[in-house]
């Protein structure tokens, strides 16, 4: 993984948007996809969403929010980016659940709308931590620093709840090799989300 990687997947909030001011920024623009996408499209599953209705909904409200954003209507005095660009996304969500595009949730009932600002705020932190993780995982595999094998046995232990006797017959590792490994991926794992997590929580 290159260090370029993990400078802009840490870039502070306040950073992309500057960056982002610039139509011709790609990589910049790949950040702010990136990190919001997985977050708007859980989001919208969670009020209802099919995932492939949940993903446009995501493709609408970024389109949305760069285009506004670019047109100087992000005022920050007023409010926080994240419930900007939450608004845009329930908003987006809704206007498509009144198209008909909405899935039965569990239950039987089918939730066209959101109680309160708060209820959308905990989904869109537990949406957002859940970005968070899978973006750590995806960086860490990605580190040429950190073998393979080390990575592969993390997951099957920590994630997975296989034996760490079981993981080492399948990683070719013995067991005090894989607690090793759990140890080292852990410590990693958590700088990786502390960081990600403060880039966001700028904005929060």
């Amino acid at each position: 993984m290159a260090s370029n990687d993990i400078i802009l997947a840490t870039r502070t909030t306040t950073r992309l948007l500057d960056a982002l001011k610039d139509a011709h920024n790609e990589p910049v623009w790949a950040q702010v996809d990136g990190r919001y996408r997985p977050v708007i499209a859980g989001l919208a599953r969670r009020l209802g969403l099919r995932d492939e209705d949940a993903e446009e909904v995501a493709q609408q409200a970024l389109s949305e929010f760069v285009r506004c954003y670019r047109d100087g209507k992000y005022d920050r005095s007023k409010g926080r980016l994240s419930s900007w660009i939450l608004g845009i996304a329930h908003h987006t969500t809704l206007r498509m659940i009144r198209n008909g595009v909405r899935q039965t949730l569990p239950g039987g009932t089918v939730m066209a709308e959101v109680p309160d600002e708060q209820s959308l705020r905990t989904i869109w932190t537990d949406e957002r931590d859940r970005a968070i993780l899978s973006r750590a995982l995806q960086l860490l595999r990605e580190d040429s620093s950190i073998d393979e094998r080390t990575v592969q046995a993390f997951e099957l232990v920590a994630m997975r709840g296989v034996p760490a006797a079981e993981a080492g017959e399948q990683c070719r590792m013995t067991a005090d090799q894989v607690y090793v490994a759990k140890s080292r991926v852990t410590k990693k794992l958590r700088e990786l989300v502390e960081e990600l997590t403060r880039a966001f929580e700028e904005d929060e």
